[in-house]
C-alpha cells in the first residue's frame, strides 16, 4: 500500500466548482422549459464527460438545442468560476504541505482546470503537472487519464493514490491499479469491499490516510 505520488481530481475535490456549474446549467435549462434542481443536475454530470451529460439531457428532453446549450454553458462557466469559486475546505493547505510528487487529472478542459486552480491559488503547485481528458482523448471511467497522470510524475499508477469525489473517477483509478481515496459525500458503497479503495470525508482524513501509506 505504500505510495510515491498523489493524483488529484479537480472539480469537487480541490475546488468547489461542481455546485456552481450545476447551478449555471440549471438556469440555462430553465430558459428551455427544462426544470431540474441543482441536485438533479449534479447527479447527471458529476464525474461524467460534459458531452455525455448533454447527450442524455437531449435524449430525455427532445427539442433541447444541444449546441446552443453547450455554447452558453461554456461561455459563462469561466467568468462564474473566477468570480465565485472557493477551495474545498482544507485543500490548499493540504496540497502545499504535501511532500510527494503530485498532479491533477481532470475530465475538464485545460482552460477550466487552470482557471479553477489559479482562482484558489494552487496553479503554481501544479505547474506542468496537469492532464486534461480532452488532451489525451480519454475520459473517466477509462483508466487512461490516470495512467497518463502517473507517467507525468515518472511513476506507475500502482505507485499512486488518486483522490476522487465521483464514482466515474474511482472506477478509473481502480481500473488503473491505483490506490483510491473516495472523497466527500458521494455514495461510494459499491467500492467498500475493494482492497484499493479508501473512504475519506475531508482533507484531515486524507492526510491521515497518506501518512499511513508512506
Amino acid at each position: 500500500m505504500n505510495i510515491a505520488g498523489v493524483i488529484f481530481d479537480c472539480d469537487g475535490t480541490l475546488v468547489d466548482s461542481e455546485r456552481l456549474a450545476a447551478g449555471l446549467l440549471r438556469d440555462i435549462l430553465h430558459d428551455y422549459q427544462v426544470s431540474l434542481s441543482v441536485e438533479e443536475v449534479l447527479a447527471r454530470f458529476r464525474g461524467l464527460q460534459f458531452a455525455l451529460c448533454l447527450q442524455g439531457l437531449c435524449a430525455d428532453y427532445p427539442g433541447l438545442p444541444s449546441e446552443e446549450v453547450e455554447q452558453r454553458f461554456r461561455s459563462q462557466t469561466l467568468p462564474l468560476l473566477r468570480e465565485k469559486l472557493k477551495e474545498m475546505p482544507g485543500a490548499v493547505a493540504f496540497v502545499r504541505g504535501l511532500n510527494l510528487p503530485k498532479c491533477v487529472a481532470s475530465n475538464g478542459p485545460r482552460s477550466k482546470i487552470e482557471t479553477c486552480l489559479g482562482t484558489v491559488g494552487l496553479l503554481d503547485e501544479f505547474e506542468g503537472l496537469i492532464v486534461s481528458a480532452y488532451e489525451v482523448d480519454s475520459w473517466k471511467p477509462s483508466p487512461v487519464l490516470i495512467e497518463t497522470a502517473a507517467r507525468l510524475m515518472g511513476l506507475s499508477a500502482q505507485q499512486c493514490l488518486l483522490v476522487e469525489d465521483s464514482v466515474q473517477g474511482v472506477l478509473a483509478g481502480l481500473g488503473a491499479g491505483a490506490q483510491v481515496a473516495g472523497y466527500g459525500d458521494t455514495d461510494f458503497s459499491e467500492f467498500h469491499d475493494h482492497a484499493n479503495f479508501h473512504r475519506v470525508k475531508d482533507f484531515t482524513e486524507l492526510d491521515t490516510l497518506v501518512q499511513r501509506m508512506l
